[in-house]
């Protein structure tokens, strides 16, 4: 990630919400919103305590992940000044994680989001390490 311009790093560091891109059991691709933090080497994404109909490691997303791990994360900022509009894609493969196994995960991701602060999240942990990174900007 240290190879992007800096326009692309401040998104990457800033922006509050990515997209998680990966293929379901039938090979159908799936985008979902995620949270997500910066660490040294990877972009950290954690399976929360919002409501879901079941657990963490049952959920269908990490069940798609462990079946196949190659993934995309987009983290993209939108304008009506079409000028200021980029994006920056982070292709790479998701490693499962437990979160004791990584505390700077969990750290990077309480700085970034307040609820994580009073909860943090009980996991398990999406860690993309990025193997290709790709980025788009309009203006200069």
């Amino acid at each position: 990630m240290h190879d992007l311009p800096p326009w692309a790093q401040e998104l990457l560091r800033t922006a509050r919400v990515a997209h998680l891109g990966l293929t379901d059991d039938a090979g159908h691709p799936r985008v979902m919103p995620i949270t997500f933090a910066l660490t040294a080497t990877a972009v950290v994404s954690a399976v929360d305590d919002k409501p879901k109909r079941k657990p963490g490691a049952e959920l269908a997303r990490v069940r798609w992940l462990r079946r196949n791990p190659a993934a995309a994360i987009t983290i993209d900022r939108y304008d009506d000044d079409w000028s200021a509009l980029a994006w920056v894609q982070l292709l790479g493969r998701i490693t499962i994680a437990e979160p004791a196994d990584h505390p700077d995960a969990l750290d990077a991701l309480r700085r970034k989001y307040e609820p994580y602060r009073a909860r943090s999240p009980r996991g398990p942990l999406l860690l993309l390490r990025p193997e290709r990174a790709l980025r788009w900007r309009a203006g200069p």
